[in-house]
Formats: structure tokens, C-alpha cells, sequence
């Protein structure tokens, strides 16, 4: 391990408790190499995360951190980010907590277009209390809620975060890492909300009850499954099926940020404020 990396890293608290082969350490890992290709500095950092193997990330990066309720990382991170417009603030939530119980604050985190960069890792599942089914499980694949095989049709997180008015929205796997590393560093750039999904393997309650033979089928079978945005728009809808479209699917960069919108708002109330006060003295 670097030294540059382990900076950003709190070693003490390894080994670390994803099970062998959990796709969020392998994204866990692009990220502290973001942070020094970046040049972040620690203490204007912060790293939020809610409740579930995914949000465990944030107790690793050794940065400013906050380890919230279930669903509500991104209500925090927005106070976070109000109040510390400086700070560079990155969530990281899972596909239960940010896409079923944080599903709102999603939804208006992107509305507000603040600039907040959230990295959902999407395994399908909640892994840590006993692979119950998330609003992203597949068609007909099991988990402890589904025995049978789930037959809601699980939501696309992207094009949700698209539709509520996240200005950078992207995704990647953790099979396909160097252009996963590069969306992470191109959305905590971004003057905006960014809404990153990290496609990543659980070869423990996704893999066993679904036969997918290990994390490196899984693996495997993300990558090839996997089509770029410019690929996937020359296939037809049927084509597209159970692929994985990776790469950036939306950048807006002339849209006004959150902040700076609020910014312009309470300087005008203010100089009412001011203005009225005047008059009355004058008065």
C-alpha cells in the first residue's frame, strides 16, 4: 500500500469487515486513489455514510466522517455541506438505504442540485441483515423476501436521479475499476449533484442464493454484461435487456447549484432588510 493512500486510510481498524470478494472494498479502494489524485486535503473532507455494509466505508476513510441513521446520509451531508460550503462532502449509501429507505432524500438531494457527490453501490440486496430483497433486485432472482423470485420491477437508479435533476449522473462496476475511479473523480469535480452507481458483486447473500459461482463469475459476468452509454445508444430496447450501461449518463454543468441560488436569495433579503431599516430611520 502507497503511503499517499494510506493517509486516507484508517489502518487500525483493519482487517476490515466486508465478507472475501465484496465489491465495495474494491470501490472503496478507487476512492482513497481519487483522493490523493485529487490532492484533497483531509481535514476538508467528509465522508457520510447511512446504515449497511456500503455505508460502512465511511468508518475506513480517514477524513472527516459521519456514520448516520438509516436512509438519512444525505440529509446530513446537505447540513454538512450549507454549513461547510468549502468542505468536498461524499456520501456513501447502498441500493437499500439510498434507493428504498433514503429513496426521498434522494429524490431532492437531486432536485436541489447541491453540491453533494453520492456513491451508491448497488449488490441488489441488503447484505448485512440477511439478504433481503432492495428496489434493485433483478427480475426472478431470490433473496431471503423473495424465495420465489422477486417480481417487482426493480427501479433504475440512474434514470431516477436523471428525471429528479441530478446535474452529473453516472455508472460503473467494480469488474471494470480504472473507469469506475475516473467517474468518482469526474462526479467530486462536478459543480453540482453527482449520483454515481457502483454496480458491485455480494458473493455471500446475492451469489449463494442465485448460483452465480463465486465472486469471480460475478465478476466476470458484470464485465460482460457491461455496454458503454455510446453503445447502448445504437441498440435497440430489446437488445438492451439485463445490460449494464457504464459511463457518464448526464453532465450539466450550466445548471445553478444549490447553494449559490441560496447564496443570491439571502443577499437580496438582506439588503430589503437593510433598505426597510433605513427608511424607518430616516422616517
Amino acid at each position: 500500500m502507497s503511503l499517499e493512500i494510506e493517509q486516507f486510510l484508517h489502518t487500525e481498524r483493519l482487517p476490515h469487515m466486508w465478507c472475501a470478494g465484496c465489491g465495495i472494498g474494491i470501490v472503496t479502494g478507487a476512492f482513497l486513489r481519487v483522493l490523493v489524485r485529487l490532492g484533497l486535503r483531509r481535514e476538508h473532507t467528509v465522508v457520510v455514510g447511512g446504515v449497511g455494509c456500503s455505508s460502512r466505508a465511511a468508518g475506513y476513510v480517514d477524513v472527516g466522517s459521519m456514520h448516520t441513521i438509516h436512509g438519512r446520509a444525505l440529509a446530513f451531508a446537505t447540513g454538512i455541506k450549507m454549513v461547510r460550503p468549502e468542505f468536498t462532502v461524499v456520501v456513501f449509501t447502498g441500493d437499500g438505504d439510498g434507493a428504498a429507505i433514503g429513496g426521498n432524500h434522494l429524490i431532492h438531494a437531486c432536485r436541489r442540485n447541491i453540491d453533494v457527490t453520492c456513491i451508491l453501490f448497488n449488490n441488489q440486496v441488503y447484505g448485512m441483515t440477511g439478504g433481503q430483497m432492495s428496489p434493485l433486485l433483478g427480475w426472478g432472482d431470490l433473496a431471503t423476501t423473495a424465495p420465489y423470485g422477486q417480481v417487482e420491477e426493480p427501479f433504475d437508479l440512474c434514470g431516477l436521479a436523471e428525471a429528479a435533476g441530478a446535474t452529473f449522473v453516472a455508472r460503473g462496476t467494480a469488474a471494470d475499476i480504472e473507469p469506475m475511479e475516473d467517474l468518482m473523480r469526474l462526479g467530486i469535480q462536478h459543480k453540482g449533484f453527482s449520483f454515481i452507481e457502483a454496480v458491485v458483486p455480494c458473493p455471500t447473500e446475492y451469489g449463494k442464493r442465485n448460483a452465480s459461482g463465486g465472486v469471480l463469475a460475478m465478476l466476470d459476468d458484470e464485465r460482460a454484461r457491461s455496454v458503454s452509454v455510446e453503445e447502448a445508444r445504437r441498440m435497440k430496447p430489446e437488445e438492451l435487456g439485463d445490460k449494464i450501461v457504464t459511463g457518464i449518463l448526464r453532465h450539466d454543468p450550466n445548471r445553478p447549484e444549490y447553494q449559490r441560488s441560496y447564496a443570491a436569495i439571502v443577499e437580496r433579503a438582506q439588503a430589503e432588510a437593510a433598505r426597510e431599516t433605513g427608511q424607518e430611520e430616516a422616517g
